[in-house]
């Protein structure tokens, strides 16, 4: 921000700020008036970080709504706070799923659209339909006249909605074990996807968009192309709290959370320098800690590196959270507090550094003195959120991998939400995800899953 007195970081480019964002800060540059900027760059980034995203989820009784919603949690059936599944119909009335560590992110779970006197817009209002931001519509087996004049009406209504045929996993593993012979997944998948968009031209739906989902492995299937929609429709603030808020069930998915996340430390960065800059003895200093503590503590949640995400990961897998922290380096979200940080500031190379702006804020010329700090205050909150950042990431993949192998290697014939049968092709899924090559070990799991269900090699 050329003439506003924030520091230039040699060798790298200005961040990327949104056109809003832009306008408002060249505007405060132009002033010269760092402490206006500080606050421009903060609100940007609250409003980033706390901007709510409501998802509604509906269908038929049984369509596996309830499944769905406790995947996009990452939630099993049996932990607190996941949406009650079953064979008859448990909605009667829209409800609130919290995401377990993001308070701002909420899955709905809509009441059945099945019945003979079903109505979209008396349907709509019931459920108070302007408190979502998009409508998944699901089915389990063909869409109906149901679905698509709800969708209608949603689309009248100005908001956008996507169909998933759930339950796909469960018409693979009949189409195995009936015809083991000639089975073949992508011509089964191919014939499902062609029929969803049959059923739904034949009830005048004019541009079908299907995604087959199997909410038991949503790293199988179309999952990845719904989630790459949503990431492309979603206005800027809400595409972030919507990336943040997807489980971590895949590099993929870590690596897209660190990206949207690094973007963020710029703007940090730029907040703790004008901080700094302010001729207040001590100010810098304090921001820049306050800044270190709230944003490593997000970090943490957003990789599942809190006690709540850790203890739900080790139910469904069969282990306890000592044993998954034990491959974690980095401290957990709840063990971040303004001493660490300190600790870790004196450990790391840039320690001297901040030192050094301590020292300049007492300068007796208060513009040069706030100035060097304001640069040190800029360099030392980028080093450690960057370095915090990649050292998270890490651990969730540590934590990815352990939990595939506590899967593969622990409890393979136990899995209480796979049949058996497809037990193996979705751990091997993982398996690649992870970066993992089959051992002995698992082709003698494969061998004996094999000859237990009759599968096809």
């Amino acid at each position: 921000l050329k003439g506003s007195g924030l520091p230039a970081v040699a060798g790298t480019a200005m961040p990327m700020f949104s056109k809003e964002d832009n306008e408002e800060l060249e505007a405060a540059a132009k002033t010269g008036n760092l402490s206006e900027i500080a606050v421009k760059l903060k609100k940007s980034l609250e409003s980033s970080e706390n901007t709510p995203l409501h998802i509604a989820v509906t269908g038929n009784s049984g369509s596996g709504k309830s499944s769905f919603v406790n995947a996009i949690l990452g939630l099993g059936d049996e932990d607190e706070g996941a949406a009650k599944t079953g064979v008859v119909e448990t909605t009667m009335e829209p409800k609130a799923y919290p995401h377990p560590v993001l308070p701002n992110v909420t899955m709905w779970d809509l009441p059945g659209i099945g019945t003979p006197n079903f109505h979209p817009d008396k349907y709509l209002k019931k459920v108070k339909f302007n408190s979502y931001d998009f409508f998944i519509i699901i089915a389990s087996e063909r869409f109906t006249s149901h679905h698509t004049s709800l969708a209608q009406e949603i689309h009248k209504m100005g908001k956008r909605f996507y169909y998933v045929r759930s339950k796909v996993d469960a018409d693979l593993y009949a189409a195995q074990i009936r015809r083991p012979s000639t089975y073949n997944e992508e011509q089964i998948l191919q014939i499902i996807r062609e029929n969803c968009i049959k059923n739904l031209r034949e009830a005048d739906e004019t541009s079908p968009r299907v995604f087959l989902i199997s909410s038991w492995d949503l790293l199988k299937y179309d999952f990845h192309l719904l989630q790459e929609t949503l990431e492309q429709e979603l206005d800027a603030h809400k595409r972030l709290t919507f990336i943040l808020a997807l489980p971590n069930i895949s590099a993929k998915i870590l690596e897209k959370k660190k990206a949207e996340l690094k973007k963020q430390i710029w703007k940090l960065a730029l907040v703790s320098s004008a901080a700094a800059a302010i001729p207040l003895p001590g100010l810098g200093l304090a921001c820049d800690i306050t800044i270190l503590v709230t944003s490593m503590r997000h970090y943490c949640k957003a990789f599942g590196l809190d006690r709540t995400s850790l203890t739900n990961l080790a139910n469904r897998v069969g282990t306890t959270v000592p044993e998954l922290r034990a491959v974690i380096k980095s401290p957990l979200a709840a063990e971040i507090s303004k001493e660490l940080v300190i600790k870790l500031l004196s450990k790391a190379a840039c320690g001297a550094a901040m030192a050094a702006e301590a020292a300049l804020s007492f300068i007796p010329v208060p513009v040069v003195g706030s100035l060097l700090a304001a640069g040190v205050s800029f360099g030392t909150t980028y080093y450690m959120l960057q370095s915090f950042l990649n050292e998270a990431v890490e651990d969730a993949q540590k934590v990815l991998k352990q939990t595939i192998q506590l899967a593969v290697l622990q409890k393979p014939l136990t899995c209480k939400k796979l049949p058996l049968a497809v037990s193996y092709p979705v751990l091997c899924c993982c398996i690649h995800e992870a970066g993992w090559t089959p051992t002995p070990a698992l082709r003698g799991l494969k061998a004996a899953l094999q000859r237990s269900a009759a599968l096809k090699a």
